[in-house]
């Protein structure tokens, strides 16, 4: 529209045309409609309350103010049968040992063998130099002879004596016959002599006292030597066993004819055998208890060899038996627990204390019980959970 302009001024208080122009050009202008949200809007409003509502559900469901059950491997105890075997470490060993040491002292003359040589009762094993030992053997022979000169004498001058009848004084008879009675104790005595003397003779000459083999020869020719010092080893080793010390602890439950089984060093095979001797002593310094070990069948072994040795100390056909990390002291009581509606429950148990991963239940429990192997950090009462196998 157009206004038509006019002068300025206002005529009788009325508004001029120009601002009657003005007042009618202030006219309100018009807004746009808003238009509604978009489609992607809308679905990731959707997105993001499904995402907050599953967030809810998960927090809602995992309870996490709440303790979880512990989860825990059990083990349900059943019979069967059982063998408490102990273990032990031996060393081979003959039978029959001897050490040979010389019974006179002086220098080593002669050493007729060495070491592995096997020898026969009464061989010739040494010989101690013996030169002084002859010479008083042959003073004592010349000692045996002059009392037996002396008693030859004496006994004829008796007789003579006696033939006269009673020209002769019973004075000088008797004096003729205790001159005969010294006589012979003198040649007993120089006999004697002469036999020690032959005896420590024979004595520089050492023999095997029996059959076997040389094991350690201690000593070289020529060494001075005395009784006191070694000389050699000799040992039957047609017949072996096994040496081995048993546990104090164990003592009491160790006995003859117990079986065994006997594995030797290097060797895959095993060997039986059975509880030969059990020493009546405890050797007070190492508390072990010697036990001799002997081989069912004949054994070729060298002496000193390692041997493991299990000994079969008891066979059960039917015991319950758990594993030792099942087992837990809870003050004075000593148990383990089984776990029922849930919970672990304390059992107090007793068991054959044994060095073995599984000691034999003497009681405490039943066929059938759900016992927690590992009991560390398990405590009365607390909620578990089992783990599937």
């Amino acid at each position: 529209m157009r206004v038509t302009e006019q002068t300025p001024g206002r005529e009788n208080g009325n508004p001029s045309l120009r601002e009657t122009a003005a007042s009618n050009a202030l006219v309100p202008a018009q807004r746009l409609a808003p238009s509604p949200p978009s489609r992607m809007r809308r679905w990731w409003l959707w997105v993001i309350a499904g995402l907050l509502g599953l967030v809810l559900v998960a927090v809602a469901s995992s309870q996490f103010w709440m303790p979880r059950p512990t989860p825990v491997s059990v083990e349900v105890v059943t019979l069967a049968p059982v063998t408490r075997v102990l273990a032990v470490n031996g060393r081979i060993a003959a039978v029959h040992s001897v050490g040979i040491r010389s019974t006179v002292g002086g220098a080593l003359a002669a050493l007729s063998v060495a070491e592995g040589d096997v020898v026969d009762a009464g061989q010739v094993l040494a010989r101690i130099e013996a030169d002084a030992q002859n010479a008083v053997v042959r003073q004592a022979m010349a000692a045996l002879d002059a009392s037996l000169i002396a008693q030859d004498e004496a006994r004829q001058t008796y007789n003579r004596s006696l033939a006269l009848g009673t020209n002769i004084a019973r004075s000088v008879l008797e004096t003729q016959a205790r001159a005969v009675q010294t006589a012979d104790q003198e040649v007993s005595r120089q006999t004697s002599v002469l036999t020690q003397a032959q005896i420590a003779l024979r004595d520089h000459t050492i023999r095997a006292p029996m059959r076997g083999t040389v094991l350690v020869l201690e000593a070289e020719q020529g060494q001075i030597v005395d009784p006191a010092t070694p000389l050699l080893t000799l040992a039957d080793l047609s017949e072996l066993m096994v040496e081995a010390d048993v546990d104090e602890a164990y003592a009491t439950q160790i006995g003859p004819d117990q079986r065994a089984v006997l594995q030797l060093a290097g060797e895959t095979d095993l060997r039986d055998g059975h509880v030969s001797f059990v020493s009546r002593q405890v050797d007070v310094a190492t508390g072990g208890l010697a036990v001799r070990i002997a081989f069912d069948d004949p054994v070729a072994a060298p002496v000193g060899l390692t041997v493991a040795a299990n000994i079969i100390v008891d066979q059960r056909d039917e015991a319950l038996t758990v594993p030792r990390t099942a087992l837990k002291s809870d003050g004075d009581a000593t148990g383990v627990y089984v776990v029922g509606d849930g919970a672990a429950r304390f059992r107090p148990t007793t068991v054959v204390d044994w060095p073995a991963a599984r000691l034999v239940v003497t009681s405490g429990l039943t066929e059938g019980d759900a016992v927690v192997i590992d009991a560390e950090g398990i405590a009365e009462g607390q909620a578990v959970s089992v783990e599937q196998p």
